[in-house]
């Protein structure tokens, strides 16, 4: 069958029934002596038939374009809920719909007020929950406590509100726990930041005064003559395979919560001992040889007053793999 002849047949068979061919996969399908058509869903579209005024069947095509169409109509959608509800939306409406500008911004003004006491209260009563249980000594610094209400009280998300909830239920039982410069940079930290320095805290170890936190990244012996050539000289602990990639930690570094240079301990002579706790449990390392030393990131003065918010987690997984990197140099107690 012709083209010409097809699309004649098609336009005299009935009306508003709807023609679930795509013509060029029709022609593009049919070999020759037979009438196979194409399986190729990708071309197919769908012919409606219509009758306009003059009686003609006139082909509609309905493009797959519909579906971008819908999903623009969604995020359009979206944005007008958003900027509605911020109040920014006097321009996108029709102007005989618009409030005056002057009333349009005391509205703004007035739902922000509330949006941010709102917050605070949020932020209050989750703080009573976690300090209830303990007693308040001293007299909290009414500087502190009003910078950290101007820097909180903007925080709508549940999960940050309770790590602020945290900050002040920690500097309310210990005043001097959180510096204005730890409340400036946690302002700026995002909920995927909190998640980082969660992360990045499940694989750290701390000194027992809990100041120093460490991220260990290997172990090593310095070079002599009998171990020089040696492969097993320099010890890895893969952090990546455990979730903190490198652009994690240029991440938590931007934030400065660590320092991204890599740092080594002293030189052990042998028998020497350091003393660390894994997310509440104990690690001793003792020397088993002489010149070993630790590689590791150090988390800043910042990023240390903020793990304080991060509740003890261990990774068993990660802590059995740095007890088998570690038993190389050291002999390992975790008991």
């Amino acid at each position: 069958m012709s083209r010409s002849e097809f699309l004649k047949r098609a336009s005299s068979s009935g009306t508003g029934i709807g023609i679930k061919w795509n013509i060029s996969a029709y022609f593009k399908g049919t070999k020759k002596g037979g009438n196979t058509v194409s399986k190729d869903k990708s071309d197919v579209v769908i012919l409606e038939k219509d009758v306009n005024k003059d009686g003609d069947n006139t082909a509609i095509v309905k493009s797959n374009k519909s579906t971008q169409n819908s999903t623009e109509a969604g995020v359009s959608q979206q944005f007008l809920k958003l900027a509605k509800r911020f109040v920014i939306d006097g321009a996108l409406l029709p102007e005989e719909k618009q409030m005056l500008i002057e009333d349009r911004t005391v509205k703004r003004a007035r739902l922000s007020q509330l949006r941010k006491q709102q917050n605070i209260e949020n932020i209050m009563q989750k703080t009573l929950g976690y300090c209830a249980s303990f007693e308040i000594g001293q007299r909290t610094d009414h500087d502190w406590f009003s910078r950290y209400i101007a820097l909180s009280e903007e925080v709508s998300n549940p999960t940050m509100q309770d790590l602020w909830a945290k900050i002040l239920a920690g500097e309310l039982t210990k005043p001097g726990s959180f510096s204005f410069k730890a409340l400036q940079v946690f302002r700026d930290m995002s909920i995927y930041d909190a998640k980082l320095l969660a992360k990045a805290c499940s694989l750290a170890i701390k000194d027992p005064n809990k100041k120093n936190i460490r991220l260990i990244t290997g172990a090593y012996q310095q070079p002599g003559l009998f171990n020089f050539f040696s492969k097993q000289r320099q010890q890895y602990c893969n952090l990546s395979h455990y979730g903190l990639n490198y652009a994690d930690l240029l991440a938590l570094s931007e934030n400065h919560l660590i320092y991204l240079q890599e740092s080594e301990s002293s030189l052990l002579s042998k028998d020497d001992s350091l003393q660390f706790t894994y997310n509440g449990l104990p690690l001793k390392l003792t020397a088993k040889k002489s010149n070993v030393c630790l590689q590791f990131y150090k988390f800043t003065p910042l990023g240390a007053e903020l793990a304080h918010l991060i509740s003890d987690k261990s990774n068993d997984e990660f802590f059995d793999h740095l007890k088998n990197m570690l038993t190389h140099y050291f002999a390992v107690n975790s008991d």
